[in-house]
């Protein structure tokens, strides 16, 4: 397709009244009316980046922002359909379908080119090779139990269940908006849920499962609310997790070995409202960032904890910069967020943007002590005008591997679709 550089409703208009050979009423189209197809390449005429679709199927979407979505070779990315689990070549953009069914991605091997994944109808975990399309079942899901993540070399998942039978698990009474589903979409009683799973104290294991074997090894036990779980990208025994509730009430992120040593909490809140979430590796494994805001919806910081030397870092944003997820180049020189509308905790009047943010650490003039928090801040740059997207669903942003490209899902048109916007301005 050739350029585009009309905003997205009119293209979806022209596209209708092509379709039907003349003009068209908006208001008399029948509800099952299909939506027009999104187009392959345009301009975005508020920012001058190019946006390229990456998927061809209506209700596609990437995976969640901190889950490895690449082979190991960067040439391949997975991304779900609702016809089951596909693989895009990044250079090519072709695309191809590698599982089908309603399955459930838990992330790409970072040491072979393997998808990990669930069942949740044989409630089994599998991985499939994906040059091969060979799958192979690796164990069975414990009862109220659930796989998370996959270790750096492949020999461990980690995941959490619930001991009993007593009480409902978080999502299982999800309200979701009208024509939207999946994994990156908020339910409308999120909050209201996320309040009744903090308090009702279940008793959780949080496990992991050995990839040969199947074999099960409770690594912790707890009666607060344990999730997220995300192993280092490097580092095959280390994992992190969160003690998951309204963030206003818990002390959120935590690591630990997988021999069920030094657990340790990440970031203890020191302010009444202080709130720090959406947790994420450095592609390095060398830190580990989070939005941290003191307090709730004030002020803005992304920060970064170094998990050998344990220097921290806080870069500021203005409140219009702020995103639901952020991510990092593979060498920390840039960074991006998916922003967020004025419904979001930052209620910003103008944070409906994919940004891309330049990191600028401040120099130090003074004392500056080991323990010191190392200061900076973002100067932003917008790549993508959002305001046609709901951010119902959450756009969960990433770079390309060559980090010349940030990755998102959007439902601008409609449906929603995977993106990629260019870093560089387009001539």
């Amino acid at each position: 397709m050739g350029d585009y550089k009309v905003p997205a409703l009119l293209l979806m208009l022209l596209g209708l009244q092509l379709a039907s050979g003349g003009p068209v009423a908006a208001q008399t189209l029948p509800a099952t009316a299909p939506a027009a197809e999104p187009p392959l390449s345009w301009v975005d005429p508020d920012t001058g980046h190019r946006i390229r679709r990456l998927t061809s199927e209506p209700g596609s979407t990437g995976l969640y922002f901190n889950i490895n979505a690449y082979t190991p070779d960067g040439k391949q990315m997975v991304y779900s359909a609702p016809d089951g689990i596909h693989m895009l070549d990044i250079a090519t953009h072709a695309t191809r379908l590698l599982v089908g069914g309603k399955v459930h991605v838990i992330c790409v091997g970072r040491k072979t080119p393997s998808v990990y994944y669930v069942d949740p109808d044989a409630r089994t975990l599998n991985v499939v090779a994906v040059d091969t399309g060979k799958i192979q079942k690796i164990g069975n899901l414990p009862a109220r139990g659930s796989v998370a993540s996959i270790n750096a070399d492949e020999t461990l998942a980690a995941g959490t269940y619930i001991e009993g039978t007593e009480g409902a698990e978080y999502g299982a009474n999800r309200i979701m908006p009208p024509g939207q589903s999946g994994p990156l979409v908020q339910p409308l009683n999120k909050a209201e849920m996320m309040e009744e799973r903090l308090a009702a104290h279940l008793p959780v294991v949080l496990f992991t499962m050995d990839l040969r074997s199947g074999k099960l090894l409770p690594l912790l036990h707890s009666t607060d609310w344990v999730s997220h779980l995300l192993f280092s990208p490097v580092d095959a025994t280390l994992l992190m997790y969160c003690h998951e509730g309204p963030w206003q009430k818990v002390d959120r992120i935590w690591t630990i070995r997988t021999d069920g040593s030094e657990n340790q909490l990440i970031h203890k809140r020191k302010m009444a409202m202080e709130i720090a979430g959406h947790e994420f590796w450095g592609i390095d494994g060398k830190r580990i960032w989070y939005d941290l805001q003191l307090p709730k919806g004030e002020d803005f910081f992304l920060a970064g904890y170094d998990v050998s030397t344990h220097e921290r870092r806080w870069y500021h944003l203005q409140r219009n910069e702020w995103s639901i997820h952020f991510n990092v180049a593979s060498d920390e020189s840039l960074f991006c967020g998916d922003g967020g509308n004025p419904g979001q905790v930052a209620k910003a009047s103008d944070g409906e943007w994919i940004e891309l943010l330049h990191p600028e650490l401040f120099k130090v003039t003074g004392e500056n002590e080991k323990d010191f928090i190392q200061p900076g801040v973002f100067h932003s740059e917008h790549l993508v005008n959002m305001s046609k997207h709901n951010y119902r669903l959450e756009p969960n942003v990433r770079f390309s591997p060559d980090n010349k490209q940030v990755i998102f899902t959007s439902n601008m048109f409609g449906p929603s679709y995977v993106f990629a916007v260019d870093v560089e301005k387009a001539e």
